[in-house]
This record gives C-alpha cells, structure tokens and sequence, in this order.
C-alpha cells in the first residue's frame, strides 16, 4: 500500500494535469462549459484528496466535492471560507458530462472565480503537508 504522502504526490500531479487546461486555454471560447467545469471539478477533487491523504483522512472513492470536503473539516482541517462553494463544481464530474441537459438547466460557471478557487485550493493544500 502507498504511503499516504506518496499517494498525496500521485494527486497532486493529477490535478497539474486537469489544472493545465483551465489555466492554459483560459480565454478560449472554443472550450465549452461542461469541459472546462469537468476539469475543474477533476482538479479540485484530486486536490482534495492529496489534502485528505497528507492527512490520513481516509475517504471513499467519490467524485462529490462535499463529500470530500466534509471529511477535511470532520478531520480537522476545514477548507478556507472562501472555498465554501467549491462543491458546485460537482455536477461536471458525472450529470453534466455524460447526460444532455436541458439548456435553461445548465450551471453557468464564472471561469475566473473558478481560477480563484482552484489557486486558492493549491495552495491550501500545500500547508497541509
């Protein structure tokens, strides 16, 4: 089994993976809402959980960032207020990915505010170790 700092460094250069998309293509309109919310939930669920391995957190294998979040405070290390609406991110995981929305449905994202969330995170996490 991994050690928890080693399985930590495998999220950490995940996310790096999602991250390169939405910090790299950040002004083209080419990249449409569902892809660009899917990568930020990817990123900010592997983030997320490198934060909860650093810790010992255990957690199960889920794609909802409440979820996640709420093991991080039940385990002591609640996310900063400025996080709080991070799980919105969640339905980009699965609903809206793989299922057709009605368009007056869909979850409008703001890209930067999102940004935000995701530098914010990072660094957050990096005072966990």
């Amino acid at each position: 089994m991994s050690e928890p700092r080693d399985l930590a460094e495998v999220y950490l250069r995940k996310a790096k993976e999602d991250e390169f998309l939405i910090f790299e293509v950040p002004a083209s309109v080419l990249v449409p809402e569902p892809i660009f919310g899917f990568h930020a939930q990817q990123a900010a669920e592997k983030l997320l959980k490198a934060a909860l391995s650093l810790r010992g957190v255990p957690f199960r294998r889920t794609h909802q960032l409440r979820e996640l979040m709420d093991a991080l405070a039940d385990g002591g290390a609640p996310l900063p207020e400025t996080l709080s609406d991070l799980d919105r991110l969640s339905p980009f995981a699965v609903e809206l990915r793989y299922d057709d929305v009605p368009v007056g449905e869909v979850v409008e994202l703001d890209r930067d505010v999102v940004r935000t969330w995701l530098l914010t995170l990072r660094a957050w996490v990096t005072t966990q170790r």
